[in-house]
């Protein structure tokens, strides 16, 4: 049985745990509404530049002396900045746990945001932005979101390089002011702890911090059209976008089986009929991805300039075809895989800890083990293809990088 505790802090803050006492680890991931679509629109790439500002120091360690206790401790830590929310997660032995979250609450409650850290860390920011001209296949994904999603739910994580250039310190003060706070933030835990000593320790550092109020951002009601970038490049890039279900929605579990024949491993269609088939692409696959009331399917594929026309068309009949049937064999391999992600994030106290976090967020509660295996065990190629008829793939959104613009 999986053990889950939870606990809400009277300021706002929650703190979500599952022990697993079998392992010798202890994993955390803080999560805050501060991602990018809260960036004020002129200075876009702040809460990423803020994210790594935030661990340049905090309470009485210099940046140097913060990385140092850290590294003494064996976090191995990570943080940065999603749509919604900027994550600070980080992975250590079991009893390093509360004295990592201790230098966790300084970071968050008393940085530093050192003046003569804003340069080093912007250059490395506008580095970031720069290298996606390199990246063709990143380039047309960060352009299908954008033409995609409404705004502010399209943008990077990496801004733009106005935004970059006109932050200041002052102003990135000002933006943790109003945006690092415990109202909606997530702390979660998994790893081998015991519960009452961890509550008091959060308690003890996060609990007198007070909230501030704050404005959600705009989501714009309409959304921009799909478009063609010209470059002269070996191969067209090609990116497609349809809305599918959240995971609140009942259908979520049928939405990722069809997602899984479309693109689960070497068997799946688009592999199958597109790249093996007709040997139009090197790289081809479709991904689900969620928010808390909107969700889409994010495809890939990239081909020779003169045969994407028909690489395009190709992959867009695999789309509006896949509801005319579903073989069993075909979404046994997906429940298989399905099956394969749960046991394996299980293993990981890290995973497991982006996992509390996520469901959390998105659903306001943890969904448990055996919930999870019991709605992929459940799925059956008819309740699959009812899905695609209720909820067809179609007013796709299509970005294409290369040397001509293709035909929708």
């Amino acid at each position: 049985m999986q053990e889950i505790f939870q606990h809400t802090f009277d300021n706002g803050m929650v703190l979500i745990a599952e022990r697993v006492p079998h392992v010798r680890s202890a994993a955390f991931s803080f999560s805050l509404r501060c991602g990018c679509a809260y960036d004020p629109s002129e200075s876009l790439g702040i809460a990423s530049v803020l994210a790594e500002l935030l661990v340049r120091g905090a309470g009485e360690r210099d940046s140097r002396a913060l990385t140092a206790a850290l590294d003494g401790l064996g976090v191995d830590r990570s943080e940065g900045a999603g749509v919604w929310m900027m994550t600070f997660g980080g992975a250590t032995l079991s009893r390093n746990l509360l004295p990592a979250l201790a230098i966790y609450a300084d970071i968050l409650r008393r940085p530093h945001l050192p003046a003569s850290e804003l340069e080093p860390v912007r250059a490395h920011a506008l580095q970031d932005l720069e290298s996606i001209e390199d990246e063709p296949q990143a380039k047309v994904m960060i352009e299908l979101r954008r033409k995609h999603y409404p705004e502010p739910l399209g943008r990077d994580y990496r801004g733009s390089q106005d935004g970059l250039k006109s932050l200041t310190i002052n102003r990135i003060r000002s933006h943790y002011d109003r945006h690092v706070q415990p109202r909606g933030l997530i702390l979660a835990v998994a790893g081998d702890f015991a519960w009452s000593n961890l509550r008091d320790h959060v308690a003890e550092r996060f609990e007198t911090w007070q909230p501030v109020e704050f404005v959600e951002p705009t989501i714009s009601g309409t959304r921009p059209t799909g478009g063609a970038m010209i470059k002269e490049l070996d191969q067209t890039q090609i990116g497609i976008a349809y809305a599918s279900v959240p995971m609140s929605h009942p259908d979520f579990y049928a939405a990722r089986g069809a997602v899984g024949v479309l693109s689960e491993g070497m068997s799946s269609r688009l592999f199958t009929n597109v790249r093996e088939k007709y040997g139009l692409c090197y790289a081809i696959g479709a991904r689900y991805e969620t928010m808390r009331d909107r969700a889409n399917v994010m495809c890939y594929t990239g081909g020779k300039p003169e045969r994407a026309q028909e690489l395009l068309e190709r992959t867009l009949y695999e789309l509006t075809t896949l509801k005319d049937g579903i073989q069993e064999d075909e979404l046994q391999r997906v429940k298989a895989g399905l099956k394969a992600s749960l046991i394996m994030r299980q293993e990981s106290t890290a995973a497991r800890a982006g996992a509390l976090a996520s469901d959390w967020y998105l659903l306001g509660r943890v969904r448990l083990l055996d919930e999870m295996q019991r709605a992929v065990d459940s799925l059956t190629p008819q309740r699959v293809v009812d899905h695609l008829r209720a909820f067809p793939p179609g007013d796709f959104t299509i970005v294409t990088l290369g040397p001509e613009p293709l035909k929708d």
